[in-house]
């Protein structure tokens, strides 16, 4: 493989502009450059582990990486040989076709007909990594091979102690073989670990890149099949999966390789009776495969518990906003706890399985030495047991668990990562989006956009949304498409952009296209580089672009100007700014062709016209471009160079605005009804005051896990669990030993007398002991277990319960990926991660502390050695501690980028392929994944350094062990050496495991500082206040009142509201007007309490609404907000979430807001289900939702935000209609979009700048010609 990279020096010229940091290879990595001898023992990490102890570690200290890491290179393989493998599928389908047509008689022979092949993902991952796997194949082989060594030496070494005439040097001899031979297994195995980590981080990164290839151009249809949560999962999930699979794999032949050769010495030791021992393991085999059997089981259906709860978490983040607004909660906090608990009893379950398999693992290696030394003592009386029978089976047993321990593991892990294989190859092989659909290179002259006879669809198993359309733009054309809410205008868009499937016809667009979706789609980067989007910076046309797109006074208020740090969706951009950023991208982009879908409708109206003017229309930027514009908005019209009416999924009519009228068909009758009608005003009051540039990586924690972290996590657990535990572990080690002490004692035995009497009181205690060490095994692992999920319990509704009542603030600060990742990744380490490994943690500890109790026992002289290794051993713990930690925390602040990048490609797909993106879409997350893997080589690394420099002190213990043997062999007795050394023998192993069990446990314990931190972050105000509820039917009149009020976003930051006093009489209805950022939405956001205040107080009815609790305020209030947010549960569920209201007032509802036919079509009604983030619904059907919503509640007070941007005139006459009577006695507070919907309210109020600039009726206030009168001029209506 490397010699493939070095022979091609094009590769290698090309390499450094890949690796981030870009420019030539900065700080490479020392291994490259590294000797023999430094890269056998892992010296090269020395300098890094040295650096990591002294100082934290930061991103510009790690290595860069190797050639063959980086994930272009990797990538590209796994794709190449799963692409091959594609294409024989598709070509074994295409033979068996026609084959079947060919001949009968093949197919006589083939014994039936050939069944439809999937390409398998597995092999094209055996066909990238093979070469990879056969050379770790190669040490493992060896160092399996070595590890039956020491037996034969320690048995040696017996026969040595039992023979007093045998010459000193020979002892010394065997003692120095049994440490070479030691280091020289250790040496090999950490060669071994490194090959194929090294192997596990290039699989994880080609598959992450694979899916996310993949990502970029499945189709719809198979996007709503999984949610954005469910796709993210495969690439955080299961990639990982298969790198924790990496470092079992070869035990499956090597397992079985460790079994015979143990089985092979055993017998020449014991001869037949062995076979007793055999026989209880392979009768064990089918009892745990069982067990594995069921704990996949409940993973499967863990996994989906999960994959919901995760999902439902996203959307209650995603519409937090709405939840508050609505107090609704209690119900979604209802909802996760539901899905919670049902996870709680699988890992319940599970656990107590565990703890099954646990305790047949832990007692097998001695049930076995029991059942096999009893055969044998009883099989025949001349059968002695001595020294060296006893403790060289023994040992050999030692080596005998070991795979046999891994065998269940490597069961589960397998099984585990056969479930993420079957879901990413499911996801791999879902349908991809035609590039053929659209026809990009003939068209017929003269013409941008041709669609003959075309027919679209969604999804294949969905109703045609388009059907026979005939469409031609010629160049240059401004063309607008009109129409009904949901009557396909949106859809037209995306069939020409390819994105829908094509079911006949054709479609042709002619040169390159920029598209602006109905929701804006911002990226998580700088302002200036959402609106490049990847193209080099002309400053002129850049300054051109945000003029005519009337963006230059938002850079004003922006903290940071076109370098201000956008927000993960554009969350510190109003809705209006996002829409003009999104359009600014087009027009930058200097398109052939322009696909607008309603860029106007979230701006307001004196915004909408210049930007008409100055960049759509004919006199604007794009003139002499072609142009098709999906509008709402009537002005406009009349410029057109012609209109396209669409109705029902058709082309109703077609033609300039003049020749339409003159037709009278439906388009003359829709404009007759809404002449007069003006474009809406739409824009989102100005939060962007509230950014400063947004933290991306999240706070980087201090070097030291405190220790409260792991008395919190105690607490949690119940401190009964604690205590137990703590009390069982010394108890089963005590039975360990004294089983051991009791075999030494009964061997020595056969050294007095040749015949050994009392056989079975021997047995019987030896029996007993080992007994008692298994139930105590037993009980402890059930009471941790037990403990583990009572603290899972416990942390995650304390987490919950916090995040529900946080203020709007936090999460408009914070990124909602990044309390995601506290519920996915912390809960899960939570729920099972640490139980297992404070298990491990535990009983290598207490082994660790037997053997040397047990060394010290039977050679004191061990004690002058054992205080310098101590040192040692600990002093290298320091080392590896403090610098994996560090690494392990940059791996997981470089790991979130990837996903939030991943989860905004995939929102954002569309728009990146209409741009032609993808492939700088896939070099950025390239770059991403690169710089994860710089952060996790080295975590690797340091793995193996430490286990290097570990077991060399684990070699020194069987040295020296066997050294004092020799030393003091005349007062020695062959049984004690037998002990000792057969304990030394154990050693290396459990130090290793214990030091990483404790780092795995200080990394994994972060997670529940994490969730410990997230869980003590401020709320909000209680939801109710016990002592001063409201009284039954507040508010009864609707008066609401500003005394003196002012607000600001978060402490620190300018006023948005100063000083306002004003007051609303119940029943009034009062209009809200004024410039972007004039403190519009504030307003509303005051009166919900979403702010509170800086001074001053709002008095509702004469109740001061600082005094009640929240959910008491705002369930009185009735609000249709800006945007439309559904989740993704039923209709009903959307509508009503508590199940207050019956059936017949729902279905009333639907029927004033106009949904009714919509709904009773659907052939589930009520219980319809709405897709994420109500994808299934169009804009104007959820506004519609929205407004149902509100008609349920009929509260006394109405606030209307906004709520008619991205609705056609017709359903936004219903929405205005149906607020006049149905409300007709509340109080209606609007913010105004069209001036005309308000020209008959009471009274109007302008703000400006946070300050009240005029009130009064909208007569009045024409008649003072002040900015009203301004406003009212612009729109025609005064």
């Amino acid at each position: 493989m490397q010699n493939k990279a070095r022979a091609n020096p094009s590769e290698v010229e090309v390499a450094p502009e890949r690796l981030p940091g870009g420019g030539e290879v900065q700080n490479p990595c020392p291994e490259v450059s590294a000797g023999f001898l430094s890269r056998l023992s892992f010296w090269w990490f020395t300098k890094m582990a040295i650096l990591g102890y002294r100082r934290p570690l930061e991103e510009q200290d790690l290595w860069s990486l190797k050639e063959d890491d980086c994930s272009q290179k990797v990538v590209n393989r796994l794709l190449e040989a799963w692409k091959k493998l594609q294409k024989q599928a598709v070509g074994h389908e295409a033979a068996a076709a026609t084959g079947k047509k060919a001949s009968g008689e093949d197919e006589v022979l083939l014994g039936g007909q050939p069944r439809s092949r999937q390409p398998s993902f597995l092999w094209a991952l055996l066909a990238t990594f093979g070469p990879s796997i056969l050379i770790s194949m190669c040490f493992k082989v060896v160092q399996d091979l070595l590890s039956f060594i020491n037996p034969q030496l320690l048995s040696i070494l017996i026969r040595f102690i039992s023979n007093p005439t045998a010459p000193t040097w020979w002892g010394f001899l065997v003692a120095g073989l049994m440490f070479l031979c030691s280091m020289v297994q250790t040496l090999v195995l950490h060669q071994y670990f490194h090959c194929i980590f090294e192997m596990a981080l290039r699989l994880r990164t080609a598959i992450t890149g694979v899916i996310y290839r993949k990502a970029l151009v499945i189709t719809n249809s198979a996007k709503r099949e999984s949610t954005v949560g469910e796709i993210v999962n495969l690439m955080s999930v299961d990639a990982q999966r298969f790198m924790d699979l990496a470092p079992f794999l070869n035990l499956v032949w090597s397992a079985p390789l460790q079994i015979i050769l143990a089985i092979y010495f055993l017998w020449q030791n014991l001869g037949p009776s062995i076979l007793a021992g055999v026989a209880f393991m392979v009768l064990l085999i089918p009892l745990n495969g069982a067990v594995a059997v069921k704990m996949r089981a409940f993973q499967v259906e863990q996994m989906k518990f999960k994959d919901s709860r995760i999902k439902l978490m996203s959307e209650i983040l995603g519409g937090i906003k709405v939840l508050k607004l609505y107090a609704w909660e209690p119900s979604f906090l209802e909802k996760v706890e539901g899905i919670r608990e049902d996870e709680l009893r699988l890992l319940r379950k599970s656990a107590y399985l565990q703890a099954i398999s646990t305790f047949t693992w832990v007692c097998t290696p001695f049930l076995v030495t029991l059942t096999t030394l009893g055969v044998y003592v009883s099989v025949d009386q001349n059968n002695v047991l001595d020294a060296e029978k006893a403790f060289v089976s023994v040992s050999l047993f030692n080596l005998l668990k070991i795979p046999l321990n891994m065998l269940p593991q490597l069961i589960s892990n397998l099984i585990q990562t056969s479930v993420s294989l079957k879901r990413i190859q499911h996801f791999l092989s879902q349908d991809e989006l035609d590039p053929q659909c659209v026809e990009r290179k003939t068209i017929t002259p003269g013409y941008a956009v041709t669609i003959d006879n075309g027919t679209f669809t969604w999804a294949p198993d969905l109703p045609p949304t388009l059907h026979s359309l005939d469409i031609q733009v010629p160049k240059g054309a401004l063309v607008a498409v009109v129409g009904p809410v949901g009557c396909g205008k949106s859809s037209l868009v995306s069939a020409l952009l390819g994105e829908m499937e094509k079911l006949e016809g054709t479609v042709c667009v002619k040169g390159s296209v920029a598209y602006v979706p109905q929701g804006a789609w911002i990226q998580n980067c700088t302002l200036q580089e959402n609106i490049l989007f990847g193209q080099a910076l002309d400053p002129k046309r850049y300054q051109q672009t945000l003029k005519t797109c009337a963006l230059l006074a938002d850079l004003e208020m922006l903290p940071g100007g076109d370098q201000t740090e956008i927000g993960e969706k554009g969350i510190n951009l109003s809705g209006g700014q996002r829409q003009r950023v999104s359009l600014a991208r087009a027009v930058y982009s200097e398109a052939d062709l322009f696909l607008l879908d309603d860029p106007l409708s979230a701006v307001d109206s004196h915004v909408a016209k210049h930007i008409f003017d100055q960049v759509i229309g004919p006199e604007g930027v794009l003139a002499g471009k072609t142009r098709v514009l999906v509008t709402h908005s009537i002005s406009f019209l009349p410029q057109m160079d012609f209109i396209i009416v669409l109705a029902d999924g058709q082309v109703s009519e077609v033609g300039s605005y003049p020749a339409l009228l003159k037709r009278n068909g439906s388009f003359a009758n829709f404009l007759s009804n809404y002449a007069p009608d003006e474009d809406e005003e739409n824009m989102k009051d100005n939060r962007t005051v509230l950014v400063e540039r947004l933290e991306v990586s999240g706070p980087l924690r201090s070097p030291l896990v405190k220790l409260s972290v792991f008395w919190d996590y105690a607490k949690a657990m119940g401190l009964y669990s604690t205590v137990a535990i703590c009390l069982l572990y010394p108890g089963q080690s005590a039975a360990s030993i004294g089983a051991n002490v009791w075999l030494s004692a009964w061997t020595n035995e056969a050294m007095t007398e040749s015949q050994q009497n009392n056989t079975s009181m021997r047995l019987g205690v030896y029996a007993a002991l080992g007994i008692l060490q298994g139930l105590l095994v037993m009980l402890s692992a059930i009471t941790l277990t037990v403990g583990s999920v009572q603290a899972a319990r416990f942390l995650h509704q304390a987490l919950l319960h916090n995040k529900m009542r946080s203020p709007q603030s936090f999460f408009d600060t914070t990124p909602s990926g990044r309390i995601l990742n506290r519920f996915s990744k912390d809960i899960y380490v939570i729920d099972e991660v640490l139980a297992p490994t404070i298990l491990m943690l535990l009983n290598s500890f207490y082994n660790s502390v037997a053997t040397l109790v047990v060394i010290v026992a039977s050679t004191p002289l061990f004690t002058v050695v054992a205080l310098p290794l101590a040192v040692f051993y600990v002093l290298v713990q320091r080392f590896y501690v403090a610098t994996s930690r560090q690494l392990k925390r940059l791996e997981s602040i470089s790991r979130s980028p990837i996903y939030s990048h991943f989860s905004e490609t995939v929102t954002g797909s569309s728009v990146i392929r209409a741009y032609g993106r993808s492939q700088d879409f896939k070099a950025i997350s390239d770059a991403k994944v690169d710089a994860n893997q710089r952060s996790c080589y080295p975590y690797i690394a340091s793995n193996r350094w430490l286990g290097i420099r570990v077991e060399f002190v684990g070699n020194c213990v069987v040295l020296f062990a066997a050294l004092f043997a020799v030393i003091g062999r005349n007062s020695l007795s062959p049984g004690l050496v037998g002990l000792s050394v057969s304990y030394a023998l154990q050693i290396t192993l459990t130090l290793n495991w214990m030091i990483r069990m404790m780092s795995d446990l200080e990394s994994n314990i972060v997670a529940v500082e994490r969730v410990k931190e997230y869980s003590k972050t401020e709320t909000e105000a209680p939801w109710v206040v016990e002592g001063s509820r409201p009284p039954a039917g507040w508010p009864l009149q609707g008066e609401v009142e500003f005394r003196n009020y002012s607000v600001r976003y978060r402490p620190g930051l300018e006023l948005v509201l100063k000083k306002l006093s004003l007051h609303v009489h119940g029943g009034e209805k009062v209009g809200i007007v004024g410039r972007t950022g004039a403190g519009k939405s504030s307003m509303t956001l005051c009166l919900f309490r979403i702010l509170e205040a800086a001074e001053g107080e709002i008095r509702i009815d004469g109740l001061n609404v600082a005094d009640i609790g929240l959910h008491d305020l705002r369930s009185q209030l009735t609000i249709i907000p800006q945007d439309p947010i559904l989740f993704s549960a039923s209709l009903r569920m959307n509508l009503d979430p508590f199940g207050y209201y019956s059936e017949e007032d729902l279905w009333r509802a639907l029927e004033l807001s106009h949904l009714h036919t919509f709904v009773s079509s659907q052939p589930a009604g009520l219980d319809f289900q709405c897709s994420e983030g109500g994808e299934n619904l169009s804009v104007g059907q959820r506004q519609l939702v929205c407004l149902a919503r509100a008609l349920l509640r009929k509260s006394r007070i109405l606030v209307l935000d906004e709520a008619t941007a991205a609705i056609d005139l017709e359903t936004d006459d219903f929405i205005q209609a149906t607020i006049r009577t149905q409300f007709e006695s509340c109080t209606v507070l609007t913010i105004a979009h069209r001036l005309n919907t308000i020209m008959d309210y009471t009274r109007v109020l302008v703000l400006d700048k946070g300050m009240i600039a005029e009130f009064d009726s909208p007569a009045n206030l024409i008649a003072a010609r002040g900015i009203f009168y301004g406003m009212a001029r612009d729109a025609g209506l005064a």
